[in-house]
């Protein structure tokens, strides 16, 4: 009963914490920007989760470019695996995609998954990634997801989408493991010229190869 109560605060704890902005930006050690959804506090986003998927009119400008990928990190439904798990990823992404024109970061507060699309049309990306805390449940309260979108924009689908869940260390992927599927998936994305349904991850397949040997 005990653990469960624990569990349970956790989890509650979680949704609702705030995100720490300036370590956020200080642990991701490169160029940020802060925008916020339409959702003004935490009670009207969790009791409205269509003002999280729009962003405050008076959100900054974003500086538009010819950029492959822009990355943004969203508190969601739990700031708290953002915090312990978002620039790690972000980190390792960014180092397997060296030859990628990278947009400045984006931190987004009191955000859902689709806001990622008014941002990387703002940007002019040909592919956004968002960064998200996902549900609290009992088991874990630092479980972060990837959402990648082409060409986004609004009024995308989520099975316009491919997802990475279950980001954490330890109890599920690993930074490196998560980079390394979705570095895979944003390749694929780009090469292909879309995500979504049809986009299968295939990047832990095991291919024979001619001379009856494997290649992963």
């Amino acid at each position: 009963m005990l653990a469960f109560q624990l569990a349970h605060a956790r989890a509650r704890d979680a949704v609702h914490a705030a995100l720490d902005v300036d370590a956020l930006s200080l642990a991701l050690g490169r160029p940020s920007v802060v925008v916020d959804s339409a959702a003004p506090d935490r009670a009207a986003y969790l009791q409205n989760p269509d003002l999280g998927r729009r962003l405050n009119p008076s959100a900054p400008g974003l500086p538009k470019g010819d950029y492959d990928l822009a990355i943004v990190l969203a508190d969601g439904l739990s700031a708290v695996a953002v915090q312990a798990n978002g620039s790690a990823v972000a980190a390792a992404l960014s180092n397997r995609l060296a030859d990628w024109r990278l947009a400045p970061m984006v931190i987004a507060r009191q955000a859902r998954v689709a806001i990622g699309d008014p941002i990387g049309e703002a940007l002019g990306a040909r592919i956004v990634l968002v960064l998200i805390g996902e549900r609290p449940g009992l088991s874990a309260a630092d479980s972060l997801g990837a959402y990648l979108t082409f060409d986004p924009k609004p009024g995308r689908r989520d099975s316009e989408r491919n997802c990475v869940s279950n980001i954490r260390a330890p109890g599920g992927l690993s930074p490196d493991q998560a980079a390394d599927k979705i570095a895979w998936l944003l390749r694929e994305a780009k090469r292909l010229g879309f995500t979504g349904v049809d986009l299968k991850d295939r990047s832990g397949d095991v291919i024979p190869d001619s001379r009856g040997g494997r290649l992963g």
